[in-house]
């Protein structure tokens, strides 16, 4: 079943000058491989569109079941550099929770916010 990222996963964030730092932690340590396969640096990028300009590293952290993304260019030049204010880390890190990910479904019951799915199990 495809599930968006908040369902499996939360997301905290941070930001530099035009870098945003986005960690992505599994609920659950069944969740993380899932998260591990579906969302590359490639594919974490794609969703944005334009807002991230430069290049996306992804880190893993296995130990935590997390993974970690640098996002270059995506925060327009810095919060002293741009008036546009929604593109800063913390809107990225929500805005990431909406990635739909496969989720086999026997781990249906692990789910977090089940009553916020579209069809509810």
């Amino acid at each position: 079943m495809k599930v968006q990222l908040q369902h499996v996963a939360h997301a905290r964030s941070g930001d530099k000058s035009d870098t945003s730092n986005i960690a992505v932690f599994a609920f659950e340590p069944e969740f993380y491989p899932l998260l591990k396969a579906q969302l590359t640096a490639e594919r974490f990028k794609a969703f944005y569109g334009e807002a991230i300009r430069g290049e996306v590293l992804r880190y893993e952290v296995d130990n935590i079941e997390a993974m970690n993304f640098v996002c270059h260019g995506a925060l327009g030049g810095g919060v002293s550099r741009s008036l546009c204010l929604d593109n800063y880390g913390k809107a990225l890190s929500a805005a990431i929770l909406g990635f739909e990910i496969d989720v086999p479904d026997a781990l249906a019951p692990k789910l977090h916010g089940q009553h916020l799915l579209k069809e509810p199990i």
